[in-house]
């Protein structure tokens, strides 16, 4: 569908729509079709609401754009985001915005806490851990969650290298780059709790909340998984679902206590419900796959904080979020909608269980 432009005031409406939505597609932020629109209406026009969908159907049918750009734009018009955000719904409330304002601050207050000081001290030089060399150890080992050098290893924590240890790189001052290991590559002493405790969560548990979330998932066709997994890692989603029907898989750590597998689930189909990992055929979730690491890390664990405060549990998302945070500002590429909507939907499938959602038809062939 082309943008309605039958006068010259709607065809420069439509054209500032157009170029605000190219523009966006450059930059790592996938906003919500509200937060989108409202920002198109401020940036553009009051008038641009006019043009906003037939101008994102548009855009679908551009050749020259890419792939997962089309599938951002697609999924929002295809699970009703657009019709909801035209009608003013889907804004995420004042209550869940002071939240993560409130998690935001205490995120950037935690690396001058006592914990904090005690892990970057172990860590000897690598006292501010740059998101980015965060981000380095994640792509070559998604397992890892702390290292540190031989020699830090050695001295400060009377660890050695195992058989066949695997380093990692990453770049540090003073070196084009680094070798470092993490932990399950070394062993001797025992190491701090913090650092095997490193995605605890506690408080008054009941077992159900977590079965319904794992019948829920399926219901989702997210197949989670436990298996053991490295001493420092939790859990991770992955978009390779394999041949048995199943859209996205999370694997969890099986020897974590059962409140902490509830957390990690709840930040893990965070990343799948945020679109973190592109949308699906369904469009059952968002196409998001190109917001940036910082933005998808706060915004998955940002949800995964308030699903389990509101289930009286208490976690250490202040902790886990102070790599990513630069200061108490929340980043330009996380959506407040959809952290809103999305720990609204994971509270619910804990709470109990949902109708599963319906396949979508598939749509009848284009005409020639």
């Amino acid at each position: 569908m082309r943008p309605d432009v039958s006068s010259p005031q709607a065809r420069l409406v439509a054209q500032g729509v157009a170029d605000f939505l190219r523009e966006l597609l450059t930059r790592a932020a996938r906003p919500s079709a509200g937060e989108l629109l409202r920002a198109i209406q401020r940036d553009v026009s009051p008038l641009a609401r006019n043009q906003f969908e037939a101008t994102l159907k548009a855009l679908v049918e551009d050749d020259t754009l890419r792939r997962a750009d089309k599938e951002y734009l697609r999924a929002m018009l295809a699970d009703g985001s657009v019709d909801a955000a035209l009608q003013g719904k889907g804004r995420a409330d004042e209550e869940t915005v002071s939240t993560i304002d409130g998690l935001l601050r205490q995120s950037r207050l935690y690396r001058s806490s006592a914990d904090f000081k005690e892990m970057v001290t172990f860590m000897g030089r690598f006292r501010d851990y740059a998101p980015y060399n965060v981000m380095l150890v994640r792509l070559q080992n998604p397992s890892c969650g702390f290292f540190a050098t031989e020699r830090d290893w050695r001295e400060r924590h009377e660890r050695h290298l195992i058989d066949e240890a695997k380093p990692l790189l990453i770049l540090a001052p003073m070196h084009p780059v680094m070798l470092v290991y993490p932990l399950d590559q070394t062993a001797g002493k025992d190491v701090p709790k913090h650092l095997q405790d490193f995605a605890n969560f506690e408080g008054e548990w009941q077992s159900k909340w977590l079965k319904n979330l794992l019948e829920n998932a399926e219901r989702h066709r997210i197949g989670v998984t436990f298996k053991q997994l490295s001493s420092t890692h939790a859990g991770h989603a992955t978009n390779d679902p394999g041949s048995d029907g199943w859209k996205m898989r999370i694997t969890i750590h099986d020897k974590l206590e059962e409140p902490t597998k509830f957390g990690v689930l709840a930040h893990e189909l965070a990343h799948v419900l945020l679109g973190h990992l592109g949308t699906d055929y369904d469009h059952w979730w968002p196409g998001r796959f190109n917001v940036d690491t910082a933005s998808a890390e706060i915004e998955a664990e940002t949800v995964a904080h308030i699903v389990t405060t509101r289930f009286g549990l208490r976690g250490s998302s202040a902790a886990y979020l102070s790599s990513y945070v630069a200061d108490a500002a929340i980043p330009q590429g996380v959506s407040m909608d959809l952290i809103a909507k999305v720990a609204g939907e994971i509270e619910r499938m804990a709470s109990g269980l949902q109708p599963a959602p319906k396949p979508r038809p598939p749509k009848p062939p284009k005409k020639v």
